[in-house]
């Protein structure tokens, strides 16, 4: 078998994925099957036919630790949180570095850091503060490259911290802690309060000097703080983190605790834990799909699971000497902790014929669920009559928790009850963003992001013509039934923007009580959505049993507006319609701007020069400072922009190609030192966000010009995409510059495949 026979021949992004990703030099598909199958035939067969596939981590470097690579097989890690002293504070960064050199994202709680003001015994007297050292952190993730993407970062606090509020409103600029996620630990204490509008006391007692630090809160008022940063800002997320410790196999085991959450916040884990991940293809589970009598074959699943359980360990066991730290070996080797889930709901769905989130999708999500979840703790207790039992294996504990009592049938607790469990954790479900996108098929739970997305391309006259590219399901749909018209779709082709938010969390809480980790999940709401709509999205969230939540909110400040309806664009203008090879010539009639800028290498001058007639730019000038960087490479990257603006290609997307340049180590540096960086993380990006500034003051100035002397305006510039000023540079995907879309807490490309976290 080929590639092009397992992805498709015209998935042209899936064979990239592979090629770029996964594949090894030289390899062929067989080769490559067989190296991360451990050349197992049943595991083999399973990834051949789509029905499972590793983790990201896995596939790309099983068996490669042969060749001498410092590789690890798990995608992400939990670290020891650090203690309340500098030396514990600056050897986590290190850990992280290490951590991010393997390949491996990772979280990391901050509560048990003094708060701001608290005395300490050194020069400083008291304290900055937990918040102040998460620069640190985010700056490490920032520095540390994992071959093509950043690392991965999770920064939690706990909800009764001191500096909690500091923490919640940390992320309202923009330039701070750039490169993490964050989230509020909730515990149940805290929503009772905000439910009955009581006071909620945040407390810390440092243990070097006995001093304690507490103040009330408004519950209610706290709450709806969280819940507005997070509608306009993304951020921060919510842990439900009573749900978390108490939902689970070892919540009744004395000596375990959770240490944290994984970026993408579907593993909490101890400290030193690592999530091991593999997903099943939910879609390619139906019998006879888009037909009446599609069935969804539960024996074939069953066997699947048992396969998949047996696949991850044999992957865990390879794995323990390649974990970057000998506490996360340590860890892993006592608790065996695996993560199986899944992908391709909304596929399945649509196959079977069922809208997402109405009681019969839920009522399928629990059949499913219970026995994915009864078959895998079946599995790990046969492995642990063959193998042991994990090291901190207490069969009676597990078998008295809620959650295993939920989720086995009498023959699979017979078989615990003999044998105990070789796994101490053995579901979530990750975003699956990269694997999805590859096979195409949704990621995760998530539904349908949309049924279709848009594509451009310019005519040979600059003229943008934009076309629809169908997401997979929808165009085998369509060919199936032979629809030529998407608005011909049955109504249960619904997407993540048009579904009721009750919904998409019914299938979120109807998962959560089959998971014994947790969920990377995504709530997607329309720009129209409100604070008060978020603050009842939470608190059902949490009445659901989820674990955690996040929302992202079209067009909020981290994001565009978004806009899947081809009719509504006009072809714009760039240039005057100039042909291929036509270059404008620049007279002295013309408007400067000029601005200084300040880089990792020192100062920067930025001139650009536009027409005074529409505002476009024409041309730009880049010179250093006494301590600026490379003549020749400023003086290289002025001619380019400017013969690039004057042969017609408009501003945004020239800015859009220098914001998708990187990060620069120096830039980071003198940002984290001295805070006089301007916007951006390296010189082009720099370049670009002045070039725009200066572009929309001069446009400003037409403006004000044309109201003066009362003439109607006469522009001629291409048109401006929606919110492309106010977007922060991360939006825009690293690698192929198209905006990302926000799914299962991570950030996705879906015109290359790129993705934030796995």
């Amino acid at each position: 078998m080929l590639e092009q026979e397992w992805l498709g021949a015209q998935n042209k992004i899936g064979i990239d994925i592979w090629r770029n990703k996964y594949k090894n030099d030289g390899e062929t598909f067989e080769d490559w099957v067989g190296r991360i199958s451990g050349h197992h035939e049943d595991v083999a067969q399973l990834i051949k036919e789509q029905k499972f596939l590793f983790g990201g981590r896995i596939l790309a470097n099983r068996g490669l630790e042969y060749a001498g690579k410092k590789i690890t097989l798990s995608n992400c890690y939990v670290m020891t949180p650090p203690e309340d002293n500098i030396e514990s504070i600056f050897d986590r960064a290190g850990k992280l570095a290490r951590t991010y050199s393997y390949g491996g994202g990772c979280g990391i709680d901050i509560s048990g850091l003094s708060p701001r003001g608290a005395h300490i015994n050194n020069a400083a007297k008291e304290t900055s503060g937990s918040i102040s050292f998460m620069t640190l952190y985010s700056l490490v993730t920032e520095l540390i490259g994992q071959n093509g993407r950043r690392g991965a970062l999770m920064i939690s606090i706990d909800c009764s911290h001191p500096d909690v509020l500091d923490f919640i409103k940390l992320k309202t600029d923009l330039e701070k802690v750039t490169k993490a996620n964050i989230s509020v630990r909730i515990s149940n204490e805290f929503m009772e309060a905000v439910k009955e509008h009581k006071p909620y006391r945040l407390h810390y007692t440092r243990k070097e000097t006995g001093q304690t630090i507490e103040n009330e809160v408004n519950a209610a008022e706290m709450f709806h703080l969280i819940a507005e940063t997070n509608w306009d800002y993304a951020e921060p997320g919510a842990l439900f983190w009573d749900r978390i410790t108490s939902w689970n196999l070892l919540s009744h085991t004395p000596e375990f605790s959770y240490a944290g959450v994984n970026p993408c916040a579907e593993e909490p884990l101890p400290a030193g834990g690592s999530c091991l991940l593999g997903s099943m293809n939910l879609a390619n589970f139906v019998k006879d799909p888009f037909t009446d009598h599609a069935a969804f074959d539960y024996d074939e699943f069953k066997r699947c699971v048992g396969i998949a359980v047996r696949a991850l360990n044999d992957v865990l066991e390879e794995g323990l000497p390649l974990h970057p730290l000998q506490e996360q070996q340590e860890s892993v080797s006592q608790w065996r902790q695996i993560g199986l889930g899944i992908m391709g709901l909304a596929d399945l769905l649509i196959k079977l014929g069922v809208t997402y989130g109405t009681s019969e999708a839920v009522r399928l999500c629990h059949n499913i669920g219970f026995a994915m979840a009864d078959t895998a703790i079946a599995t790990s207790a046969l492995l642990a009559q063959e193998q042991g039992k994990f090291p901190k294996c207490n069969t009676e504990a597990i078998m008295s928790t809620p959650y295993f009592k939920a989720n086995t049938t009498p023959a699979t607790a017979e078989l615990v009850k003999q044998y105990g469990l070789r796994n101490s954790q053995l579901l979530t479900i990750a975003p699956t963003g990269t694997l999805s996108t590859m096979l195409g098929i949704s990621g995760g739970i998530e539904p349908i992001y949309a049924n279709f997305y848009e594509r451009k391309t310019e005519s040979l006259h600059a003229a943008d013509v934009y076309y629809k590219i169908y997401t997979p399901i929808v165009e085998q749909f369509m060919k199936a039934h032979n629809i030529k018209d998407d608005s011909k779709l049955p109504e249960y082709f619904v997407t993540a923007m048009t579904l009721d938010y009750k919904q998409r969390l019914a299938m979120q809480g109807a998962w959560q009580k089959h998971i014994d980790a947790s969920i990377s999940s995504t709530v997607n709401v329309p720009n129209s959505f409100t604070v008060k709509d978020t603050e009842n999205m939470y608190m059902l969230a949490y009445e659901s049993g989820c674990k955690g939540v996040t929302m992202f909110r079209d067009g909020c400040k981290r994001a565009p507006i978004l806009d899947t309806d081809a009719n509504k664009h006009t072809t714009p203008v760039a240039g005057e319609g100039l042909g291929r090879g036509e270059i404008v010539s620049v007279t002295d009639d013309v408007v400067g701007k000029k601005k200084k800028l300040m880089t990792g290498c020192g100062s920067l001058h930025c001139v650009a020069f536009f027409d005074p007639s529409n505002g476009a730019l024409l041309e730009a000038f880049l010179s250093k400072g006494s301590t600026g960087g490379c003549n020749n490479f400023m003086i290289g990257l002025s001619r380019m922009i400017s013969v690039t603006a004057r042969a017609g290609v408009d501003i945004y997307t020239i800015v859009d190609q220098l914001n998708s340049t990187g990060n620069c180590p120096s830039y980071s540096v003198r940002r984290a030192t001295r805070g006089d960086t301007s916007k951006g993380s390296c010189c082009p990006m720099a370049v670009g966000n002045a070039l725009l500034e200066m572009y929309n003051e001069v446009q400003a100035e037409i403006a004000q010009r044309e109201e003066a002397t009362h003439n109607a305006p006469v522009v001629k510039v291409t048109a401006k995409p929606k919110a492309v000023a106010k977007v922060k540079e991360s939006m825009f995907c690293p690698q192929c510059g198209e905006p990302l879309t926000f799914e299962g807490g991570c950030n996705i490309c879906k015109s290359c495949g790129w993705s934030k976290c796995y």
